[in-house]
């Protein structure tokens, strides 16, 4: 049941719905998963699947990398190509940037989600520029990666192509 507070505000709404009938979505979106699309060649993103992947111990995030076929078939080109912002797909919707770290961190629930919480309550264009400094600049600090995160045995359920 979906209460008030996780309802996006007017300047929160998603982006768009995704663009495709329910039957052609992945069994994890089928079951109202919640799809985290990463940049899977950023040491920065990866840390962060790696991290969430630890406190997700009720598995209800899947990860997909924005290099795979996943993305390539349910996501725009626009996001696909960009690489700098993390998405997530959760129940038809797509979130973009600062929302979708306010939906990783409801989902993950406890003081996680009073966390997102408080960090939903930060206006929008000030959470997106926090967002996009760390974006700019997280090869610098965090690293490139020479190829994708690949899946460690017990993980490969938790990731989409």
């Amino acid at each position: 049941m979906t209460t008030q507070s996780e309802q996006p505000t007017q300047s929160e709404q998603p982006d768009k719905p995704n663009p495709f009938r329910p039957e052609t979505l992945p069994v994890a979106e089928k079951e109202s998963a919640l799809i985290v699309y990463f940049d899977g060649i950023c040491g920065f993103c990866n840390a962060a699947v790696n991290f969430l992947m630890k406190l997700d111990t009720a598995e209800r995030l899947v990860y997909a990398p924005l290099q795979g076929e996943t993305a390539q078939r349910f996501l725009p080109q626009t996001d696909v190509k960009a690489l700098n912002t993390l998405i997530v797909s959760f129940k038809g919707q797509v979130y973009r940037r600062s929302a979708a770290v306010v939906r990783i961190l409801w989902q993950l629930g406890g003081g996680w989600r009073v966390l997102g919480t408080f960090l939903w309550l930060i206006p929008v264009p000030l959470r997106d520029l926090g967002y996009q400094l760390l974006a700019r600049f997280r090869y610098r600090l965090f690293g490139k990666l020479d190829a994708c995160r690949m899946p460690q045995p017990g993980e490969r359920e938790r990731f989409l192509p």
